[in-house]
């Protein structure tokens, strides 16, 4: 069985990402060895201690086995924006390095 990592940004009506939600295993190789999957996840951590604890932007965040989801909370400056702009290129760029093991979708919320 091909398992799949989903990363689901949203973004709001200004254009500006607002959240992203990833979930799923990547299914390259077992669990504590998958390197697709350490490097999305180290990818997520990063990017919201950047979000939260680098720009002090409040964010709703919520960890489960396999589910991580962040959504901003008011960010003016629009750093939460950019931040959420490079994990999703960046979940791009590891989808090239593991075809069929991650999708990226974008939303309007």
């Amino acid at each position: 069985m091909i398992c799949m990592i989903i990363a689901d940004f949203v973004k709001d009506p200004g254009d500006r990402l607002v959240g992203f939600r990833v979930t799923g295993h990547a299914g390259y190789a077992d669990f504590g060895e998958d390197v697709c999957c350490a490097s999305v996840s180290s990818a997520v951590m990063m990017a919201a201690n950047t979000v939260t604890d680098a720009f002090r932007i409040k964010a709703d965040v919520a960890v489960d086995e396999n589910d991580f989801r962040l959504t901003l909370g008011e960010d003016p400056q629009g750093n939460g924006d950019k931040v959420l702009l490079g994990l999703m290129t960046h979940l791009y760029l590891i989808g090239e390095e593991f075809p069929g093991r991650i999708k990226v979708n974008v939303s309007e919320g």
